[in-house]
């Protein structure tokens, strides 16, 4: 492998001296472009419906193609960087395993009511009627109890995290949603008819894990086996530098653009619901963070760790919300708001974790 100096790859550091091209000034500047890329996307929903209502007629089982497309652009250039080996010996991370499935099932989800009906039923009581309450609060412990599929792939790459460990902790999870993602919602709710959406589960693994792995690993074999290792590492990784923040800045525009209408209906009640959501995710990320750090792990393990029980599989949550409280309920607009939160909140806990991967220079 390389050394540091010249490793490939993306890291969301504003004071990084590696620039590839043109892209340093995206990385640089990265938190304006995603305001800016915001603005557009709100504008483009709004003034050019056309332009979203054509998207939407791409997606299936709540996952637009647009969007999965972008992210499995993003995707690709991390699991280029898997191999078999590396595999196995992530699943050898058995304390970074049990700090994912900890935080993810039997933290998350709880912590997610509780701050969510604090700040919904109790603090903003005057702002919001009981009846929309519960509804937000519904759709707020649906994005808990489903942790993130695939954009964690993405901040794990932009942390430099552990590729291997960050595709097995990914795979556990979703084996644990199987059996874990009703229950636990139906528990907290109070409802009986709660369902895994299994097209929406299956065609995520498959879009998300699945194929960008097929496509990484013989692309990364057929590539080292003509060209060599060196020419692998040290020159066509090289080639996908600026992807994955590109493919970020365009699926923001997509995302808002799609909701941008909703945004401007509703601006005072998406500020509410988004309020609790980002408590929830900087009380997560750290909880697992602080959490890799007290057991001295290290950083490419704790980067993906509070990823992935930060971020939530939104399109999943999004499918049960409408089965069980339909299209137009408050439930709903949560898990949408979810996704608008998501993404710039992410970015931000990226940014952190690159400027606190000094906390673990000592764990190996």
């Amino acid at each position: 492998m390389s050394n540091k100096k010249n490793k490939p790859g993306i890291a969301v550091n504003v004071q990084s001296k590696e620039k590839i091209g043109g892209l340093g000034v995206f990385e640089k500047y990265l938190t304006i472009w995603v305001a800016l890329c915001i603005v557009v996307g709100v504008l483009i929903g709004v003034y050019l419906p056309q332009i979203p209502q054509t998207l939407d007629k791409f997606t299936y089982a709540q996952v637009s193609i647009p969007v999965a497309i972008l992210i499995w652009l993003m995707i690709y250039p991390m699991m280029l960087k898997i191999d078999f080996t590396s595999i196995k010996n992530a699943t050898k991370q058995k304390k970074g395993l049990v700090v994912t499935c900890g935080t993810n099932w039997l933290i998350k989800p709880f912590t997610m009511y509780v701050i969510s009906y604090f700040f919904l039923i109790i603090v903003f009581k005057s702002f919001i009627s009981p009846d929309l309450a519960k509804e937000y609060l519904a759709g707020a412990v649906l994005l808990g109890a489903a942790p993130c599929t695939a954009m964690v792939f993405v901040w794990s790459h932009l942390t430099e995290g552990d590729p291997a460990y960050t595709l097995v902790q990914v795979a556990v999870n979703d084996i644990i949603l199987l059996v874990a993602f009703a229950p636990i919602v139906a528990f907290l709710l109070g409802v009986t008819n709660v369902v895994v959406p299994m097209d929406t589960l299956l065609l995520s693994v498959v879009l998300f894990v699945i194929i960008p792995f097929v496509a990484g690993y013989f692309s990364r074999n057929m590539i080292i086996k003509k060209k060599g290792q060196y020419y692998f590492e040290n020159e066509f990784l090289s080639k996908f530098n600026g992807v994955t923040v590109v493919g970020l800045l365009l699926t923001l525009i997509i995302l808002f653009a799609f909701q941008g209408q909703k945004i401007i209906d509703n601006p005072a009640h998406i500020v509410l619901i988004a309020i609790p959501l980002t408590i929830q995710t900087f009380f997560i990320f750290f909880l697992a963070y602080g959490w890799c750090k007290l057991w001295k792990l290290p950083h490419n393990i704790a980067a993906p760790a509070g990823m992935i029980g930060a971020s939530n599989f939104f399109e999943l949550a999004v499918a049960v919300a409408i089965a069980l409280f339909g299209l137009n309920s408050g439930a709903a607009l949560t898990t949408v708001v979810g996704v608008l939160v998501e993404v710039p909140v992410m970015l931000l806990l990226v940014f952190i974790a690159n400027k606190t991967k000094h906390w673990f220079n000592n764990f190996s």
